[in-house]
């Protein structure tokens, strides 16, 4: 059995959150999240194998989009619950922030 970790792995992608803005921001996702991201996209890649492989029409498989619709919409839900990682400049201005607040005291 697999022992929990306290790493994150960041994964640089574009997403769209809940408003319907583009991020290209880096998330920290967290152990737990990183393996259902991990099982999720084997069940994806699995069904819409089976589907490509099997040659029907849309119509026929019906269920089976639905299903993959579902997968990839929990997928893009647990992706966006991550937080997203502070650019580089974001950083800097907090350390400088920081810095002066300190040195003013």
């Amino acid at each position: 059995m697999a022992s929990a970790t306290t790493s994150s792995i960041m994964i640089p992608a574009p997403a769209v959150s809940a408003a319907g803005v583009r991020s290209h921001r880096r998330r920290r996702i967290s152990p737990q999240a990183g393996r259902a991201l991990e099982i999720l996209g084997h069940a994806i890649e699995y069904l819409t194998d089976e589907f490509v492989h099997e040659g029907e029409a849309f119509s026929v498989r019906r269920e089976q989009l639905e299903a993959v619709r579902l997968l990839m919409a929990a997928n893009r839900e647990i992706y966006l619950e991550c937080p997203e990682v502070p650019s580089f400049g974001e950083r800097c201005r907090s350390f400088l922030r920081f810095h002066t607040a300190s040195r003013s005291l």
